[in-house]
């Protein structure tokens, strides 16, 4: 009963956030759908009627679902509304890390003028040094993002992917101006000057275009890609090694747990989880970090104690918190859509296929890391292919000549920036070690996305292919399960 109380509450929730990301929904209907199960779980609670108490509440948290995202759902502030192609002039402060791109940096201004504030997206040039904290002048032409195509063909929604980091505007290339730093939270201050200090000692160690890969893997650092590198990753499928999600940071995790395998088993996944925590310091201890930290975390648990149920259940309820604290990743946030269903490959997929990796040599555990990699893959590959609309045919290869080495090469870029800011010879060992290994990388990607064909683009994946997919791969997994649910007296 209790099981069923649970999953009923997550699941109804998560629906009704997912419902009302697509429809518009009256609040006076909402609050309609919130008092009518509440009357009908008093009602069966009184009757002792427990299938009817599960209806109930399943309802009432869809309600709530809905209610929650209508509640974040908020408009445009009027204010900027009516400035819209104008030019502005606005004074605010640079309330994240500024994102460096191959030709420009993108700076997410927070300012407010009356009673009404919002975020603004505004690019700039590489001719000033910018910072989180940063209080800032800044003037442009005042725009909303718009959707776009990619070069796979297509729409990326643009418009909600700023809106769940609460940016309604953009200013393009206009003039931005430091009045005085130093402003934002010292926590996030202390740890963006700790990463930017651990990725200036790794680019002294290891030279360009190893060093951004090298960024790219451990702290989730591809904005400053050049498009053609970018390219070549997406078109030999091994993108996913440099997206910051819970699949990187488990791989880290796990060569942590296992360089520490002659400790007792509660002591090695101590170690894992130090290292995720490293991890989520050296990003900055964003919020997509601390997601990925988190499925991570659940995913390195379930692996090393072997209490899937327990910890399904611990991964659906962090799920069901993050789309509380923010509804829209459940929908927008590709991060956070990719670190679930990889964390859930992890735990319940894996141990289904470790018996067809038997032929990997399980020198240095690669037996481990190639089937958890596979796995992770396998489940996420849809979804890729829907959301992204490449299809690699040499994916597979590539992965397989890649993947084993990656972990490793990430633990050497740790040591490389560590050591670093020791002393620089201390890092020189590591980083030439790290740039041998990731040049390999790199020649491999590259050989892979020369080869004719070698991807083509699927622009319009059926949805419902999509669905269908995973519908087996959930009654493959949680059969049972599911039966067990549904069949089980409770009357």
């Amino acid at each position: 009963m209790q099981d069923r109380i649970f999953y009923s509450v997550c699941f109804g929730f998560t629906i009704g956030v997912l419902l009302r990301s697509f429809v518009s929904v009256n609040f006076h209907f909402i609050l309609l759908l919130v008092i009518i199960p509440l009357a009908g779980v008093f009602y069966f609670s009184l009757a002792k009627y427990k299938w009817g108490i599960i209806t109930g509440i399943f309802v009432l948290m869809f309600s709530l679902g809905i209610l929650r995202f209508h509640m974040a759902d908020k408009p445009a502030p009027y204010v900027f509304e009516s400035q819209l192609g104008e030019k502005v002039s606005l004074s605010g402060m640079i309330v994240d890390e500024p994102d460096i791109r191959e030709n420009s940096q993108n700076l997410t201004i927070e300012t407010k003028v009356g009673e009404e504030k919002t975020k603004i997206l505004a690019t700039v040039n590489f001719n000033q040094y910018f910072k989180y904290g940063d209080e800032v002048n800044f003037s442009g032409k005042l725009e909303k993002p718009e959707n776009f195509i990619t070069d796979q063909g297509k729409e990326f929604d643009y418009i909600n992917y700023l809106r769940k980091d609460g940016i309604f505007y953009i200013v393009n290339y206009g003039e931005v101006e430091v009045v005085s730093r130093g402003h934002g939270n010292w926590i996030k201050s202390i740890l963006f000057s700790v990463k930017e200090k651990f990725l200036e000692k790794m680019n002294f160690a290891i030279r360009s275009p190893e060093n951004l890969l090298m960024g790219g893997l451990i702290l989730g650092e591809k904005s400053s890609f050049s498009q053609e590198l970018r390219q070549s990753f997406v078109d030999t499928g091994t993108i996913h090694i440099v997206a910051l999600s819970g699949y990187n940071i488990t791989i880290v995790a796990e060569w942590f747990m296992k360089l520490f395998s002659f400790l007792p088993q509660h002591l090695g996944i101590g170690m894992g989880i130090l290292a995720i925590l490293l991890f989520v310091l050296m990003t900055g201890g964003s919020s997509t970090a601390l997601r990925a930290g988190i499925m991570a975390t659940l995913a390195l648990v379930a692996r090393a104690s072997g209490r899937t149920y327990d910890v399904g259940r611990a991964l659906v309820l962090a799920g069901v918190f993050m789309i509380l604290l923010n509804p829209f990743v459940l929908v927008y946030d590709v991060s956070f859509q990719l670190s679930f269903i990889a964390t859930v490959a992890v735990i319940f997929f894996t141990p289904r296929i470790e018996k067809y990796f038997r032929w990997v040599p399980d020198y240095f555990k690669l037996r481990d890391i190639v089937s958890v990699t596979s796995a992770a893959y396998i489940f996420v590959f849809p979804f890729i292919l829907y959301k992204m609309g490449n299809f690699s045919l040499v994916a597979l290869p590539a992965n397989i000549l890649v993947l084993p080495f990656i972990p490793f090469t990430m633990l050497l870029g740790f040591l490389t920036s560590f050591f670093g800011i020791i002393w620089y010879g201390l890092a020189v060992p590591a980083g030439f070690i790290s740039y041998l290994l990731l040049h390999y990388v790199l020649g491999v990607i590259e050989f892979f996305a020369n080869i004719p064909f070698a991807s083509f683009s699927v622009p319009n994946f059926p949805l419902f292919l999509v669905l269908l997919t995973y519908a087996y791969f959930i009654y493959m997994l949680f059969g049972r399960a599911i039966k067990k649910f549904f069949n089980a007296e409770v009357l």
